[in-house]
């Protein structure tokens, strides 16, 4: 037993209400059950009950235990002055207010259907993958949909903090968060956090000093990453060489480079080995115009991806790695890799400036973005696929990514409105 499936039984009186009585033996009714709190303080507010035939109005605090009021100190909390009711599962301790009166209490140990609690062990009971796997098939479409609908606008939102938090550190310059925020993404999660890292120390201003000349922006990002190697003959790796030392005490950057171990090559195929991506990222970066609206302003899919598919420097074209001549010719940024920036990078910028901006037709765009690109193939999203969910776009992929993360991973069943149909259902 716990709070979650006791505050889901009082939110949708799945009790017993006949000739309901408080633990004192007075008459209750129950006219309004509150709405859920989310912040701090009593579980349900503005809640309406009938005690022998007074009308109370009020918060409503659940717990499993009656003693659980002093265990969580809420009698030194003025914001439990308020509760009208305490809703357990066991009565062990009587509640007493800072005036001396008796909070009522309502124990539903009995009044609770069985195969309600049931119903909701048996998802709690799944210890790996999708909690209903073995249910889902039991609930109609129309919960699926409406859950792939709220997910993946959760995934918007949170994803839109994380660039509202990154613009609050830039003092609001959008062009210098999109490039780091992009910058980070082609990190390609493995190596996001070194990206991002490299493109806070390389500044976005000096960045914009030497746009048009590919050659001086990859010599301040290889240098910068602590990637030049210092003992090749190799006539490229030379003039990055003398040029980031040019550049780097022009602008005072010596002394802020980052080591070569920071950057992680395991489990990468060549292609998306973070030289390789340097060697991309430089190339886009050395484009003239402004980041921010060449990743907002495209007005379809097709153009945006062109964005990322311009082909690296000759020698990133036959080079994984420094001083290492590939076999066969390296390949430009390809269509998978686009679509991930699309997905990761560009969708989340363009959501965040929809919401500073309070312009929703924004977003909207992004969602059509999102709708345009083909779905990610992973783990979370095969194994959706043999509960026979459509996986057709990056917006289904987004959607139940987040799904399986943040609700069935930790079992939050009754926020979801697949689970919460499977224990109402029972």
């Amino acid at each position: 037993m716990n709070e979650d499936i006791l505050s889901f039984v009082w939110r949708f009186q799945y009790f017993n209400t006949a000739n309901l009585r408080t633990d004192s033996n007075q008459r209750l009714s129950v006219m309004r059950t509150g709405y859920k709190n989310v912040n701090a303080g009593p579980d349900f507010s503005e809640a309406g009950i009938i005690i022998d035939d007074v009308n109370w109005h009020g918060s409503i605090e659940i717990h499993v235990r009656s003693s659980d009021w002093f265990l969580h100190t809420h009698e030194k909390d003025q914001a439990y002055e308020g509760v009208i009711l305490h809703v357990v599962w066991e009565n062990d301790k009587p509640v007493i207010r800072r005036d001396g009166t008796l909070i009522p209490t309502l124990t539903l140990k009995g009044l609770v259907k069985q195969s309600v609690l049931e119903r909701y062990a048996a998802l709690q009971d799944v210890k790996e993958g999708i909690p209903c796997k073995e249910m889902f098939h039991e609930v109609m479409g129309i919960h699926k949909f409406d859950m792939l609908d709220k997910v993946l606008l959760e995934r918007l939102e949170r994803k839109g903090k994380e660039v509202m938090q990154l613009l609050e550190n830039n003092q609001n310059d959008w062009e210098k968060t999109a490039y780091q925020w992009l910058g980070k993404h082609f990190g390609f999660k493995l190596n996001d956090h070194a990206f991002l890292r490299l493109m806070e120390i390389t500044p976005w201003k000096v960045i914009q000093k030497h746009r048009g000349n590919s050659a001086q922006i990859e010599a301040l990002l290889f240098g910068m990453a602590g990637l030049i190697p210092d003992d090749s003959d190799e006539i490229y790796v030379r003039q990055l060489k003398k040029e980031f030392q040019f550049l780097s005490k022009k602008y005072n950057l010596t002394g802020q480079r980052m080591h070569a171990h920071e950057w992680k090559y395991a489990k990468l195929r060549p292609a998306g080995f973070p030289t390789v991506r340097l060697a991309q990222l430089a190339k886009l970066l050395s484009k003239e115009g402004s980041m921010f609206l060449k990743l907002t302003s495209p007005g379809s899919i097709a153009d945006l991806q062109e964005i990322f598919h311009g082909m690296q420097s000759e020698y990133w074209t036959e080079h994984y790695i420094f001083c290492k001549k590939s076999k066969n010719k390296v390949p430009a940024m390809g269509k998978d890799a686009s679509a991930l920036l699309v997905i990761n990078a560009v969708v989340p910028l363009l959501v965040a400036f929809s919401k500073h901006r309070q312009q929703p037709e924004l977003l909207d765009k992004a969602i059509y973005w999102l709708s345009q690109v083909p779905a990610e193939n992973n783990r979370i999203t095969r194994e959706w696929e043999t509960l026979e969910m459509r996986v057709k776009t990056a917006a289904d992929s987004q959607a139940l990514i987040e799904w399986y993360n943040n609700y069935c991973t930790f079992h939050l069943c009754l926020n979801c409105t697949v689970g919460a149909a499977l224990v109402r259902s029972s």
